[in-house]
């Protein structure tokens, strides 16, 4: 299959981008986080969200049980 398009076909253009992308990338010298610190930075932003989600949880649960319930008219019978 010959994809010999010009830069200026739109399919031509979107090849020539990822060549150079690709090319960049492979020559570029080691940057950026790699995949074991983006494990390490994720485990601790979800160990932060389950932490303040248990304390959320803690304080609704506080509030909910401080709240006075009257019983229902005629005993309170349920269904």
């Amino acid at each position: 299959m010959n994809l010999n398009l010009s830069p200026s076909h739109p399919l031509g253009w979107l090849l020539l981008s990822l060549r150079v992308h690709t090319e960049r990338a492979r020559s570029a010298p080691e940057r950026g986080a790699s995949a074991i610190e983006f494990v390490i930075i994720t485990a601790i932003l979800v160990a932060l969200a389950a932490a303040v989600g248990v304390v959320i949880y803690n304080l609704v649960t506080d509030e909910a049980d401080s709240i006075d319930i009257p019983d229902a008219p005629g005993g309170g019978g349920g269904l």
